[in-house]
């Protein structure tokens, strides 16, 4: 059986830079990894919380 949870959170994170014919990685500052604990090219997921979109791709530094 596996089971998926929650190893980390960044909350109320504010986008800063954004391609918009782009679609793969977030970039995401390396201390801020690091004092999360997540990984370079480690499964996250994203939500808008202005308008509830979701989705699904891997943090880089």
């Amino acid at each position: 059986m596996q089971l998926n949870l929650l190893k980390a959170k960044i909350h109320r994170a504010s986008v800063t830079h954004a391609e918009l014919h782009y679609e793969g990685s977030c970039a995401i500052d390396g201390r801020l990894l690091d004092i999360a604990g997540i990984r370079e090219y480690e499964q996250i997921h994203i939500y808008n919380v202005n308008n509830g979109a979701r989705f699904v791709t891997y943090a880089i530094r």
